[in-house]
């Protein structure tokens, strides 16, 4: 693993087995917090699922992301949507909130991909000035 240059963030490679890996990982440990969350009340079904799908984009790039987050959705289907621990059909409210998931899961990933570009353009020294800027274009 290489270090990304932001606060320590380890890299890893986008398409490696460690990377899909952790998205493995990201999902348990996400469950797990859902899984209390949901104890104490909670109706959110996805609320831990979002920070962890951007860490995890951010370290991993969006392979490992995107299959974390397909691998959510059942996941919260099955387990924290009532009746808990079977499919049934979904409720329009449970559908949209599928449907939310998915939109900002899209929107984070791409947030995630788009840090990891920017950290790779510092890392390699910035971007490089051009001869001519449209500031000092003669035309």
């Amino acid at each position: 693993m290489k270090r990304a240059g932001l606060f320590g963030v380890p890299r890893v490679r986008p398409w490696s087995w460690q990377a899909f890996l952790l998205g493995w990982a990201v999902v348990a440990v996400s469950a797990v917090l859902q899984g209390i969350c949901i104890l104490l009340g909670a109706k959110l079904y996805f609320a831990a699922f979002l920070p962890g799908l951007f860490v995890l984009a951010l370290m991993t790039g969006a392979p490992a992301a995107a299959f974390a987050a397909l691998l959510t959705v059942p996941l919260v289907w099955w387990a924290f949507i009532p009746p808990f621990f079977e499919f049934s059909a979904l409720t329009s409210a449970n559908a949209d909130s599928i449907n939310l998931f998915c939109l900002l899961a899209v929107l984070l990933i791409g947030l995630a991909d788009l840090c990891r570009a920017t950290m790779t353009i510092v890392r390699s020294g910035g971007l490089k000035p051009s001869g001519e800027s449209a500031a000092t274009n003669p035309q």
